[in-house]
């Protein structure tokens, strides 16, 4: 769980589903993994068995996450979201429909003025993704 060349970590907190959107990130990405996970035990502050605390990496780049033990009533916003650039049209076709699947499409896979081809996503877990093939950016 060595942070030290990452400055600024990605941290997400999840109401209950830190590791299935860990376990469902992990599968999307090449060179990502699960590095730690802390989870809550019998008579702990939070639900015993969900996180207390985890990191994971996404094609090597590594986020934090938590399972929130205290009630809240904000989620994730599309304020802010994961850019994500793609090397081929199979990559971002992939990831479009599987991170739109049971999510929200805010803009459709297409061509933009800005790109070739892009999209912007939630995901079942409310996390934005904007989506990007590899050539003309933003």
């Amino acid at each position: 769980m060595d942070m030290d060349n990452q400055k600024i970590t990605t941290f997400l907190m999840f109401s209950g589903q830190a590791e299935e959107a860990m376990n469902f990130y992990v599968s999307l990405f090449e060179r990502s993994e699960i590095l730690h996970i802390q989870r809550y035990g019998p008579g702990e502050a939070g639900a015993e068995g969900s996180v207390v605390h985890a990191v994971f990496s996404l094609n090597s780049q590594q986020f934090m996450c938590i399972d929130s033990n205290t009630p809240h009533d904000f989620t994730f916003t599309p304020a802010i979201s994961l850019y994500v650039n793609c090397e081929t049209e199979e990559e971002i076709e992939n990831l479009f429909g599987k991170l739109s699947e049971r999510g929200q499409v805010f803009m459709p896979l297409d061509k933009y003025p800005f790109s070739d081809k892009f999209a912007w996503v939630g995901d079942k877990f409310g996390v934005t993704w904007q989506l990007n093939l590899l050539g003309k950016q933003q």
